[in-house]
């Protein structure tokens, strides 16, 4: 039994016993920020650049300074462990006691350059320019400063030694256009303007007691892997399929995490967790333990997969290191089609079943009648399966037997218009888009029932929608939701178009296709768009159109008022303009005669008793 298996088959048995841990908490930058071990920059003026890159093995090897300044990839920090993004002058490090930095720059492009540095602390050494042939001294001052004369368009580096004393240290950096070497005549190198500045945070000794939580990546995705993203997995876990969380856990030094210890895990509601790395194998409860760092190679990933075949799975994933919690992460696994629901459903012109994009009006440019979904026993939307026969539809769904009349004949949900995705940035396509054919000549309504045949499991599962079928706009009525209006208020003008049958007119047609529709409505403001060629009428032929009252007080007159409707592509035919009445008042009087004729009649009323009340203390007297 190899000494990795065994500890692992003891912490199963200690994990029970696990008292709380404590995972290192050092103030260190936030390890996005942290460009440690990328490329190096390329030198440019006044920019003061760090390298980077570390040098072999990082922690032992020595920094390493190339002979010629203008190679700056070839730059190599020692026991560099945080720099941040910046190249200013607030910029921030992280290095071990006796590491060293190399910093760079590139001198002013067309004049000779004084370049200065100094320290708080530390000390400079080596430096090297791009016309040279190797390492120089040149200029040197003390170990806390350096200052150095070069050419026009040069490129420079210096080495800077953090010491063994652990503390803050400053760096600055200064550039002079004075006649060279000015500047290393100058009293301080500070008589140069400011470039660039570092915070350099000098630390005893590397990280140890295992990860630290905010420098450390926990991401879900759809598949194991060494290297997480740093953003969660943003499409849906699909029915079958495992859901994974990923690790990468880092130290207090953002170094990666090499302290072993008790990695366990547990799922809440049944989902089955297990651990590894590479392809990991589906778990057999939810919880499991196991003994690593959680790091590239070693039980870096945890994969979740659903308690029951085919149910729907929320559950929440807890990881913790030694006992304390590393982060937790909800997941969402769908379950297969357990009901159907279809919504926005048109009315169809008989002899066909033509659909226009206009119609769905979601942003995807697809022509269907309506919108077909199926859900799970938790109400998630899932997928429809791949079986298809290409744009004819897909074969798992198909109208019902019993449904099929001469009214309504057939159902499709076309292949390309199924749902490919079910990430929360395609809502549009949690939605099959699907069309029905109306019969020849065939007009009126009836339910009808599609069934959805799952290719995978043959489970049966069945909707109902409203079919209609009906002509193109042919006459109109129209009217306001109201007979009075106060200024302000909200107006709905809803026009009613009908077929020559004197039916609700379809809505795949648009009942304006040409002329100028005229809405003439006094004392109105229209909000809803003039209806033009796209527009489409509701599932039972009526447009509802918005108009405001108008709030310009000066420009409203109460009174009543006759409005004009006409859409001169249906008044040309059959129809007629139709005249809408209503009133329209400012709100600033609301008294009407039959109010102040019951006021006079109550006046009287009150007289009257007063009289009386009158005679009667005259006669007792």
């Amino acid at each position: 039994m190899s000494t990795k298996t065994l500890r692992k088959r003891i912490s199963l048995v200690a994990v029970t016993a696990l008292t709380a841990g404590v995972l290192s908490v050092v103030a260190v930058p936030s390890a996005s920020a942290n460009i440690y071990n990328s490329t190096n920059a390329v030198a440019t003026a006044s920019t003061l650049n760090v390298a980077t890159v570390g040098s072999a093995g990082n922690l032992t090897g020595g920094a390493v300074i190339a002979a010629d300044a203008a190679s700056s990839s070839a730059y190599k920090s020692h026991a560099l462990l945080y720099k941040d993004a910046s190249s200013t002058t607030a910029q921030t490090a992280t290095v071990l006691a006796g590491g060293t930095l190399v910093l760079y720059t590139l001198s002013n492009a067309t004049t000779a350059t004084g370049v200065g540095f100094t320290a708080t602390g530390g000390s400079f050494g080596l430096t090297v320019y791009d016309n040279h042939a190797g390492a120089v001294a040149a200029g040197e001052w003390a170990s806390d400063k350096k200052t150095l004369a070069v050419s026009s368009g040069t490129a420079v580096a210096v080495t800077w030694a953090a010491g063994t004393t652990a503390g803050t240290y400053t760096i600055n950096s200064y550039v002079s256009t004075a006649a060279a070497p000015a500047i290393v005549g100058l009293t301080t190198a500070t008589n140069g303007t400011l470039f660039g500045g570092i915070t350099v945070t000098v630390v005893a000794a590397a990280a140890t007691g295992g990860p630290v939580v905010a420098n450390s990546t926990c991401s879900t995705n759809n598949g194991a892997t060494n290297s997480p993203s740093t953003l969660d997995y943003s499409s849906a876990f699909t029915n079958g399929n495992a859901a994974y969380v990923n690790l990468a856990l880092k130290d207090a030094y953002l170094a990666t995490n090499s302290t072993e210890g008790n990695i366990v895990v547990s799922a809440t509601n049944g989902a089955l967790v297990n651990i590894g790395t590479g392809t990991v194998t589906a778990g057999t409860g939810s919880t499991v333990v196991a003994y690593g760092t959680g790091t590239s190679g070693d039980d870096n990933s945890i994969r979740i997969d659903q308690g029951t075949a085919g149910a729907p799975v929320t559950t929440t994933v807890s990881i913790s290191f030694n006992g304390a919690t590393i982060c937790t992460k909800t997941v969402t696994i769908r379950g297969v089609p357990a009901t159907m629901a279809i919504s926005s459903v048109s009315s169809v012109a008989p002899s066909g079943k033509l659909a226009t994009a206009n119609w769905l009006a979601d942003g995807t440019g697809r022509s269907a009648h309506m919108y077909i979904q199926l859900l799970d026993s938790a109400g998630n939307t899932v997928l429809p399966g791949t079986s298809s026969t290409g744009a004819n539809g897909d074969t798992e769904f198909s109208i019902a037997s019993a449904s099929i009349t001469n009214l309504i004949t057939t159902v499709a949900v076309a292949s390309g218009h199924q749902a490919t995705s079910l990430s929360s940035s395609a809502v549009p396509y949690n939605y099959s888009a699907a069309t029905y054919t109306c019969g020849a000549n065939q007009y009126g309504s009836q339910k009808v029932t599609v069934n959805h045949t799952s290719a995978a499991t043959g489970k049966v599962i069945s909707g109902t929608f409203d079919g209609r079928c009906a002509g193109p706009a042919y006459t109109y009525t129209a009217g306001f939701d109201k007979a009075s209006y106060v200024q302000g208020e909200i107006a709905t003008l809803t026009v009613k178009f009908l077929d020559s049958k004197g039916n609700g007119a379809n809505s795949v047609t648009s009942p304006s296709s040409s002329g100028t529709t005229v809405l003439s409505v006094p004392m109105m403001t229209r909000v809803t768009a003039l209806p033009g060629s796209t527009t489409l009428t509701k599932a039972d032929g009526s447009l509802a159109i918005t108009y405001t009252v108008s709030l310009d007080t000066a420009g409203i007159t109460a009174g009543g008022y006759n409005g004009i409707i006409d859409f001169p592509a249906l008044t040309a035919v059959a129809a007629k303009a139709q005249t809408v009445a209503y009133k329209v008042t400012t709100g600033n009087d609301t008294t009407s005669n039959a109010d102040v004729l019951k006021s006079i009649v109550a006046l009287i009323a009150s007289i009257n008793k007063q009289i009386q009340a009158l005679q009667k203390l005259i006669l007792k007297r």
